[in-house]
């Protein structure tokens, strides 16, 4: 298997089994060094198996694992850089549950650079046998020390009156969501917290908002939190149902860390996926963008390269780099509802303000084979379609970092030029591919 946008993810026991897992653990432990390790997990039915298999390959390296168990995604990039260790998330994120992966952290809770990736996949594939004593494992329990430096964030605030429903996506968070969210004083009602192993992401969390909408109609609550599997990102809804997407979430938090003088450089990290709103929302504010490729890890870098300090992905990724090393929902969670109390007006009357969106439209192309030179071998269509959009919309075609899909976006005046203008790029595709 070779690495994705975010670590080795496929189908569990098929793609990812648990022979390659142990593989797997025994060349990150030979690549990325270190005598010590944190591991944790989702609750989807795969996770277990493929957990033991990473960890035994770690152990069989002589590193010494902390197994932290059913955690989020940022609880173990937290707990490798609190130890300054190597970490590994066994977890597909906001896929289905037949589907597992496999997320790598260096030492210090980075997610890993492509060539690191690539030095990786070239010792799986030539393992000598392994050598010398096995380490040991250790049982740790992580929650109580993330939850601390979540509410950090808050620097003494509480949210007493706010009324908040999450739905925790029968996922990593399902345990630590509600007394985490508790301590801020917040009213809280959490939903899809009942896992079964098959469940995760099922018509609930961040891949589907509609539960959530209903939930927060429903209870009259102020605003409604979404987390994925992992939860290392989040999405919301306003009291209306409405949904707000990680674009909005981003601006409010630039824009509010720029009044109080804390946004680093007066620049935010994005990637290519961001909605033209947004740019020309920061830009009105006088706030620069950087751009990115897909990838919260590719915002990362893009942080730590210019010392700035916050960053995100229209999907929900959110890194606040000064508080964490990888996207964090529960963290944008607590921060996102921060800026709301202090605004002192609904979500909705903040997300209106901030930025207007443009129409945007999206259609994943399935592919039997990868088509990484899709956007190349469009380029006479791209270029007709921005002509013609000019400064009122925007157009990329590439392939999923994931999947055997290619992503078609464009983004126009009105929602019907936005999704026509997008079919015509999905035939183009459709037609190369043969």
């Amino acid at each position: 298997m070779k690495f994705g946008t975010d670590g080795v993810r496929g189908v569990a026991n098929t793609d990812l089994t648990a022979s390659f897992a142990l593989d797997l653990g025994r060349a990150a432990a030979r690549v990325l060094g270190g005598a010590e390790a944190v591991v944790g997990g989702d609750t989807r039915l795969s996770t277990a198996m493929l957990e033991a298999a990473f960890v035994a390959g770690l152990a069989s390296e002589g590193v010494t694992v902390h197994r932290l168990g059913v955690v989020p995604t940022p609880v173990v990039a937290h707990e490798a850089a609190r130890r300054n260790c190597i970490g590994a998330m066994i977890s597909a994120s906001h896929n289905t549950y037949r589907d597992n992966g496999i997320k790598l952290f260096a030492a210090g809770g980075t997610k890993l650079p492509d060539d690191v990736e690539a030095q990786i996949e070239t010792v799986v594939a030539d393992l000598p046998a392994p050598a010398g004593e096995p380490a040991q494992l250790h049982e740790v329990e992580p929650a109580s020390t993330y939850a601390d430096h979540v509410l950090d964030a808050l620097e003494g605030r509480r949210l007493d009156g706010l009324r908040i429903v999450v739905d925790v996506a029968n996922g990593a968070a399902t345990e630590l969501a509600r007394p985490l969210l508790a301590r801020t004083g917040a009213d809280v009602t959490v939903i899809n917290d009942r896992p079964d192993g098959r469940n995760i992401n099922e018509r609930c969390g961040a891949t589907d908002l509609a539960g959530l909408a209903a939930a927060v109609v429903d209870a009259g609550a102020d605003l409604g939190l979404a987390l994925d599997g992992d939860a290392d990102r989040l999405l919301a809804v306003d009291h209306t149902g409405a949904a707000v997407d990680g674009d909005h979430i981003l601006a409010i938090c630039a824009l509010d860390l720029h009044r109080r003088g804390r946004l680093r450089d007066d620049t935010v990290v994005i990637t290519v996926m961001t909605n033209l709103g947004f740019r020309l929302a920061m830009a009105e504010a006088g706030i620069t963008v950087v751009e990115t490729p897909v990838g919260d890890r590719y915002v990362l870098e893009a942080l730590d390269a210019g010392g700035l300090s916050l960053g995100g992905e229209q999907s929900g990724h959110v890194i606040f780099r000064d508080r964490a090393t990888t996207g964090d929902g529960l963290l944008t969670a607590v921060v996102l509802a921060d800026a709301v109390m202090r605004s002192g007006r609904p979500l909705a009357e903040v997300v209106a303000d901030v930025m207007t969106r443009l129409p945007q439209a999206l259609v994943n192309v399935p592919v039997d084979r990868p088509m990484p030179d899709a956007a190349d071998r469009l380029a006479a269509e791209i270029a007709a379609v921005t002509t013609e959009l000019g400064d009122r919309g925007r157009v990329l075609v590439r392939p999923s970092g994931t999947e055997p899909l290619v992503r078609v976006m464009v983004e126009a005046p009105t929602q019907e030029q936005a999704m026509a203008t997008a079919e015509h790029l999905a035939d183009a595709i459709r037609a190369a591919a043969g």
